[in-house]
């Protein structure tokens, strides 16, 4: 049988008294608070087997008459003490309260006992930071891909919501710190980019400009957010967003072409070739593509960039080794050409997941990035 005396404060002493009682040896651990003079009233819990009795009250007792006859002790009947409460704690998710409750003790004494686990080194914590190898992954990728910056957001779980999520978190980061006084950015429009503009943060920087590089109006009832990403962006930067209020792809390529002579769009579009920034995603070439969703395409040009494509970039689609596949798509798309991306300074590719993998990977080998910002499974799955 053992018996647990214990007062509340701290720090705390044990020593073991061991008496007959009915011929039964007692061990009697004492924990108190050792003042000069010390008396009080100490609490007690009594353990036998798997079973609690009532705590109780002893009389009291004059802690420095024991001290002269007892020593410090850490016996089995502890150690089993201190490693039962840290399986509780550490493994079975117990609180302090509750595995006082189960053993008998108070909450402090529970404390002072998982502190002593870690001591002796019944507990070993480990901490697996997933930030380690992310640098080392990225530069793996930026020598792989030939790239200036890539930077590669932790992301706990391999699903696309997820990676969307964490990914324009970091790009919205990284344009903070990127964006300087006189700077002009020209974005694009989509899912990805309207979370990066959602988690843009206000800098105080003068003379941004924040263009559109593509067209964004469409017939169809599907959001693409064109005009409040361009908005949210130049509201981020202190500026006036310039607006291409154009579909990005015309039924024939003359309209388009007399569209393009209109002095106010032919100040837009060469805006988004002088831009010194540009921010922009992959789309796919899926069914479910939001290019696909827009009316803008036929259903058998929808078959054709299905079977040569892997991906678009400013609403311009390219195979796999990142060349056009449709010139005739291509000439009726009005906006940014992609080869205008190549001489940026800053050609930010933003992207993640396994959806649009083909799309990424294409996007890399035709050079229209220079900075990547992606997921930790996407990168490893572009080396492999």
């Amino acid at each position: 049988m053992t018996i647990l005396i214990e007062t509340v404060d701290n720090p705390w002493i044990e020593m073991q008294v061991c008496t007959k009682v009915m011929n039964i040896s007692i061990n009697i651990f004492i924990i108190w608070e050792r003042r000069q003079g010390y008396h009080g009233f100490m609490k007690c819990a009594i353990r036998i087997s798997n079973f609690c009795l009532e705590p109780c009250i002893m009389n009291p007792i004059r802690i420095n008459d024991y001290v002269d006859k007892v020593g410090l002790f850490m016996d089995n009947d502890k150690q089993r003490l201190c490693i039962e409460a840290a399986r509780l704690y550490y493994m079975s998710d117990y609180s302090q309260q509750d595995i006082a409750s189960k053993l008998g003790v108070s909450r402090p004494t529970v404390s002072r006992l998982l502190q002593h686990a870690k001591e002796q080194g019944y507990v070993r914590i480990s901490i697996i930071d997933p930030f380690e190898d992310l640098n080392a992954l990225g530069e793996q990728v930026k020598q792989r891909y030939h790239l200036n910056q890539v930077l590669v957001s932790y992301c706990p779980v391999d699903e696309h919501r997820e990676i969307k999520k964490h990914i324009s978190k970091k790009a919205a980061e990284y344009l903070g710190e990127t964006v300087q006084d006189t700077d002009i950015i020209g974005v694009t429009w989509g899912t990805t980019m309207h979370a990066v503009a959602l988690q843009l943060q206000q800098k105080p920087v003068k003379g941004v400009e924040v263009v559109q590089l593509k067209g964004g109006v469409s017939h169809s009832h599907v959001n693409t957010y064109a005009a409040e990403i361009v908005n949210l962006f130049a509201d981020a930067y202190h500026t006036i967003a310039m607006h291409l209020p154009l579909p990005v792809i015309f039924d024939n390529v003359e309209v388009k072409r007399m569209v393009e002579k209109d002095r106010h769009i032919q100040r837009i579009i060469q805006l988004g070739k002088q831009a010194n920034i540009a921010v922009f995603t992959v789309g796919t070439v899926k069914e479910d593509a939001l290019l696909f969703r827009l009316g803008y395409l036929s259903e058998d040009e929808k078959k054709l960039l299905q079977k040569s494509g892997a991906g678009d970039i400013c609403s311009r689609f390219f195979d796999a080794k990142g060349n056009v596949c449709s010139d005739i798509i291509n000439d009726r798309t009005i906006g940014i050409e992609l080869e205008e991306l190549r001489k940026k300074d800053k050609s930010i590719l933003v992207a993640g997941g396994h959806r649009k993998l083909d799309a990424i990977k294409a996007a890399l080998i035709g050079r229209y990035a220079n900075v990547l910002v992606t997921d930790q499974f996407t990168a490893q799955a572009l080396l492999d």
